[in-house]
């Protein structure tokens, strides 16, 4: 399992490397919140099983802490080639055909991410506008966009990355990272 995080294409210029201490330290963190959150489910399955009564509000909860850690690893997926990876497709494929490949992903994921920060900040603004809240712990719904509205920025700057990375490649018919351009299918990180 640890092989493969090794073996990840790291970037190393100085951009890349920024966005990599950032993008994993997020993406850390969203670990833990996953952690934590399946900690605190079977915490309040066991009290409701043994009747000491479960966690008050565990699904509001549940959605808050889903939503924070799926927001806190998608620039690192993006970022290490991991968000689509379709490699029965295109294992025969030329370097240049996967760069493209990668680069309309990029692409489409960075469109796709500047349409949900836009959505996300009328989102969040509606929310507190109209003073939502979840209803069984009281806390206000509009608190967790901006912190979302944060990680959909750096996945837009990470996309812009992936894009000029993708298309240098594809122009160099040459993944960046020499490790990708070795021969065969099991070689981790190919598309």
């Amino acid at each position: 399992m640890t092989e493969g995080f090794e073996t990840t294409y790291r970037p190393t210029d100085k951009v890349g490397r920024v966005l990599y201490k950032y993008s994993a330290a997020l993406a850390i963190f969203g670990s833990f919140i996953i952690g934590f959150m399946g900690l605190s489910i079977a915490v309040s399955v066991i009290g409701r099983a043994t009747g000491i009564g479960s966690i008050s509000g565990i699904y509001d909860l549940i959605e808050i802490w889903t939503c924070t850690a799926i927001f806190a690893v998608l620039p690192y997926c993006q970022l290490m080639r991991e968000n689509v990876i379709v490699d029965f497709i295109l294992t025969r494929a030329s370097t240049r055909m996967k760069a493209i490949c990668d680069a309309a992903g990029s692409l489409i994921f960075l469109l796709i991410g500047i349409l949900l920060t836009w959505r996300l900040i009328y989102g969040g603004i509606d929310m507190y506008n109209n003073n939502e809240s979840f209803t069984t712990i009281g806390f206000p719904r509009w608190l967790s966009f901006p912190y979302a509205t944060l990680c959909m920025t750096l996945l837009i700057v990470v996309c812009f990355y992936t894009l000029a990375r993708s298309i240098s490649e594809a122009r160099a018919n040459k993944f960046i990272d020499d490790s990708l351009n070795r021969p065969g299918p099991e070689i981790h990180g190919e598309h």
